[in-house]
């Protein structure tokens, strides 16, 4: 009799355990849950508090979406979705029309001529440019050059230069691409334009 207590005991510990881990898994917590005959009851307290503590992580995020005006007049709501990852959905009319997602790196993108660039730290730019087109190399804002490369259909890549020599590539394969480069953004498309701005 003594035994069977100790084993529910100790299977009731390790299921608040693996319920408080797996905070955002609330599947993972029920099948344990169910798995644990007469130990239910804590896992699912240690579930209700994980689901309450995401709950809470949600509505931090969602509080720090923020709204900003673009050059063209639309607006990009502005999301933090974690740790050097931002999100800014571009909304005319009322419609979105296009997502940028800053996840780690820097993205960018030409929308009929307005082009706009996100970092990973949830800053955006957006100017109006008729912009360069590649192949070719271009002089950018801030003493920058880009030596803009075809590499296949839909895919170019920049070569960003300094004064002391390549300092980063920006990639466009399939979709647009952006880097800031010392708070200078910059633009690369899918069909080889570039553009920059201060």
């Amino acid at each position: 009799m003594t035994t069977r207590r100790t084993r529910r005991t100790v299977r009731s510990a390790t299921l608040v355990a693996v319920a408080a881990a797996a905070a955002f898994s609330v599947t993972a917590c029920q099948s344990s849950d169910s798995d644990a005959s007469g130990s239910h009851k804590a896992g699912t307290s240690a579930q209700s508090q994980a689901q309450h503590e995401s709950d809470s992580l949600t509505s931090k995020s969602a509080s720090a979406a923020r709204t900003q005006t673009l050059v063209d007049g639309s607006k990009a709501k502005i999301s933090k979705l974690g740790a050097q990852h931002y999100r800014a959905e571009i909304v005319s009319d009322g419609a979105v029309i296009a997502t940028l997602d800053a996840d780690g790196r820097d993205a960018g993108m030409d929308g009929n001529g307005m082009f706009v660039t996100l970092t990973p730290g949830g800053h955006i730019s957006s100017w109006m440019d008729a912009g360069q087109q590649g192949p070719g190399t271009f002089n950018l804002e801030g003493d920058w050059k880009a030596k803009v490369t075809k590499q296949s259909e839909n895919h170019y890549r920049a070569q960003i230069i300094g004064n002391d020599g390549v300092m980063g590539t920006i990639d466009a394969n399939g979709h647009d691409a952006g880097l800031d480069a010392n708070g200078i953004s910059i633009v690369l498309t899918t069909g080889g334009l570039i553009s920059s701005h201060a």
